[in-house]
C-alpha cells in the first residue's frame, strides 16, 4: 500500500493517500486455439519488473503454486497465471500505460497472439485531482483503452454524485472470442471506506511490529482457510496482503485460487479492500466475515461470474440481499454481459 509514500497535496493540505485501486485483469488465447504451450508465467521477473516501473510501484515479495504467481507489490498487488494478468494498484500509479509493453510481452515470451477478455475497474477516487494522466478521469481512461481494444465498452454503476464504481470491459458484436468451453471464472470485491479505527490502528508500526502479528489480530488469517499467507506492513502504517490456495488442496481449493486484502489505515482517508476468485454457490458467508473484520461505515459489493461458475447463481443472491447484519442496502445494479453477469450492490450502516 506504500503508506510511507505519501502524497502532499496543495501545499497546506494534511497528508493523503490514494487507497482505491485500479484493476486491470487480461485474458490472453491464440487465434488458433493452440494454449497448451503458451504461459504468461514464461515472461521474465526482471521483464516485469520494469513493466512495474511504468506503473510506478515495484515487486515486495511474491508467493508461487503450481497455477499461479502471486506479488506484493509497493502499491497493491499483481497476479499472473497461464493466460491471466492482474494488477491492481492504488496510490497514483499508472496501469495502463503498461498495456502496450504488456503485450509485447506476451507475445514474445508466452506465445499468446490474441487478447480474449478484459476488464479495467475502479471506484470513484476520493482525490481524483492528484491522479496522473490517463487516470485523472474514467473517460481519459476510456479513451486510453478503446486505443488497443475496438469492441469495448464502459459502465458506470452507482450513483455519479457519490459511490459509484466504473467498469471497461469487451462487449464483441460476434459472440465471445473464446475459442472452446468456458473455463469457469468468479470475482468476489468488497471495497470498503469509514473504517473502524480502533481496528485500523492495527496496521501501524505503533500497535504491530509485524505483517504477521496484524495478520493475526485483525483475524485475516481465518478469513479464507487452507491458504498460503504473503502479507506486509508498511511503515509507519498500511498493510497489503496476496493469499493463495495450497497445492495440496486439489478440487477443494483450485490451485489457481487467490484472495488479496490492502488497507489504508488513514482515519480522514480510510479505505480496504477485499477480493477474491474463490468459487463458492454462496458469498454471504464470506461476506459477512470480511465486513465483521474491518467494519466499515459503507461498503461497496461487486460480483462477477460466467455460466460455468459455480457461482453463477451468486447475482441473483445478492438481488435477495437487503442487508449484511447492521449493513444495509441503499442501491443495486444487475449487468448481464455475453459471458458474464454482475451484480453492483452499496451497502452502509446508516442511510444514504
Amino acid at each position: 500500500m506504500a503508506e510511507h509514500e505519501v502524497i502532499l497535496a496543495g501545499g497546506e493540505d494534511p497528508q493523503f493517500f490514494e487507497g482505491v485501486e485500479k484493476l486491470l485483469e487480461v485474458w490472453f488465447t491464440r487465434s488458433d486455439g493452440r494454449v497448451d504451450d503458451c504461459d504468461l508465467r514464461k515472461i521474465p521477473r526482471q521483464k516485469l519488473e520494469s513493466l512495474l516501473k511504468i506503473v510506478r510501484c515495484e515487486i515486495i515479495s511474491s508467493v508461487q503454486n503450481d497455477q499461479l504467481d502471486a506479488y506484493v507489490l509497493s502499491e497493491s498487488s499483481m497476479f499472473v497465471s497461464q493466460r491471466r494478468f492482474i494488477l491492481k494498484t492504488c496510490g497514483t500509479t499508472t496501469p495502463l500505460e503498461c498495456l502496450q509493453p504488456l503485450l509485447l510481452l506476451v507475445n514474445q515470451y508466452a506465445g499468446f497472439d490474441e487478447v480474449e477478455d478484459v476488464f479495467y475497474s475502479r471506484k470513484n477516487f476520493k482525490r481524483p485531482e492528484l491522479q496522473h494522466s490517463p487516470h485523472r478521469n474514467f473517460e481519459q481512461e476510456v479513451a486510453l483503452l478503446d486505443t488497443f481494444f475496438k469492441d469495448g465498452a464502459a459502465y458506470c454503476l452507482g450513483s455519479v454524485n457519490r459511490d459509484c464504481w466504473y467498469l471497461y470491459t469487451l462487449h464483441p458484436l460476434h459472440g465471445p472470442r473464446r475459442v472452446g468451453p468456458a473455463e469457469p471464472d468468479q470475482t468476489l470485491e468488497i471495497l470498503m471506506s469509514e473504517l473502524d479505527p480502533d481496528i485500523m490502528s492495527i496496521f501501524t508500526r505503533d500497535e504491530c511490529s509485524s505483517a504477521a502479528e496484524a495478520t493475526r489480530r485483525a483475524g485475516i488469517d481465518k478469513l479464507m482457510p487452507n491458504m498460503v499467507l504473503d502479507d506486509f506492513l508498511f511503515e509507519p502504517c498500511g498493510y497489503s496482503m496476496n493469499g493463495i490456495a495450497k497445492d495440496e488442496e486439489g478440487p477443494v481449493l483450485a490451485s489457481g485460487c487467490y484472495m488479496t486484502i490492502h488497507i489504508t489505515p488513514e482515519p480522514e482517508f480510510s479505505y480496504v479492500s477485499f477480493e477474491s476468485n474463490v468459487p463458492q454457490a454462496s458469498y454471504k458467508e464470506v461476506i459477512m466475515r470480511v465486513v465483521k473484520t474491518f467494519r466499515p461505515g459503507k461498503f461497496v459489493l461487486t460480483v462477477f461470474a460466467n455460466k460455468a461458475s459455480l457461482a453463477a447463481e451468486a447475482p441473483r443472491e445478492l438481488e435477495r440481499a437487503a442487508s449484511f447484519g447492521e449493513w444495509l442496502r441503499h442501491d443495486i445494479q444487475y449487468c448481464r454481459f455475453k459471458s458474464y453477469d454482475l451484480t453492483y450492490a452499496l451497502y452502509s450502516k446508516f442511510p444514504s
